[in-house]
């Protein structure tokens, strides 16, 4: 049953990426072609042409994913940690498979905020949890655990105090399986490090994995001061709207299944 929810996950991620809807209604212009309905092919094209072209010059997904970051406090004030917990994602797996050595995407403050907070806090035990989402990667899903955990060793964090939950593949297996693993005190602390823009979601999913004594420290904020400023950056933008996307799915599916 686990796996089913997993690939039906994977499954809605796909859908929730502009570039998807982009290839299924060129698609049908190019069916509306081949069945001479050339009226309905020249709308479909014109949609997608305009919102390409929308997206190439303005930062649209600021502005969906300015309201997921504002759910949070940046850096609140705290005095004591028990548990700084690091969710998985900033990985790119492809170039350290490739090269080895630490390689990280665009959501890479997760792993330095990690070490940071880890030098505040002293006495916190450092939690990585996060195995590889793809479908089908068994073979070496606890690589992201290893290159994050031997980069923070190496940066002088002590591997005594480094716990590793390798297997989870999504945010609602980090909070099950890092419960289990940790048995976390009722009263202690926990500090939860991801990314703004999937805060939301990973708390509500945490909380009703049973956790308690959650404090969001989120970190990679993607939203500027508005969508209206013009730039010829279709990567970033497009990049920043399906991230949204896949974050308010994500909370709708997972309020569904009561993740």
């Amino acid at each position: 049953m686990t796996d089913v929810v997993f690939i039906a996950s994977k499954t809605l991620g796909m859908m929730a990426r502009m570039e998807t809807w982009f290839i299924v209604l060129l698609a049908l212009a190019l069916l509306a072609l081949w069945r001479g309905r050339l009226l309905l092919a020249k709308y479909l094209i014109f949609i997608v042409f305009s919102v390409i072209l929308a997206l190439t010059i303005f930062p649209l997904g600021s502005g969906l994913i300015a309201p997921l970051e504002s759910q949070y406090p940046t850096r609140p004030a705290i005095n004591h940690v028990d548990t700084i917990i690091v969710l998985g994602g900033d990985e790119d797996l492809p170039p350290y498979r490739r090269w080895s050595g630490l390689q990280v995407n665009a959501a890479g403050e997760r792993f330095i905020e990690g070490l940071a907070l880890s030098r505040r806090f002293a006495q916190a035990k450092l939690v990585y949890t996060g195995g590889t989402a793809d479908l089908g990667a068994n073979l070496g899903r606890n690589a992201p655990s290893k290159m994050m955990v031997k980069a923070w060793v190496d940066f002088g964090v002590d591997p005594d105090r480094i716990v590793v939950e390798s297997a989870s593949r999504n945010t609602a297996e980090n909070a099950t399986m890092t419960r289990t693993l940790l048995q976390p005190a009722q009263k202690e602390v926990h500090l939860l490090v991801t990314s703004a823009a999937h805060m939301p979601r990973a708390m509500r999913t945490f909380e009703r994995a049973g956790w308690t004594g959650l404090v969001a420290w989120p970190v990679d904020y993607r939203s500027g001061p508005t969508v209206w400023k013009a730039s010829w950056a279709l990567d970033d933008h497009l990049q920043d709207v399906n991230t949204a996307l896949r974050e308010y799915v994500g909370l709708l599916a997972y309020q569904v299944t009561g993740h």
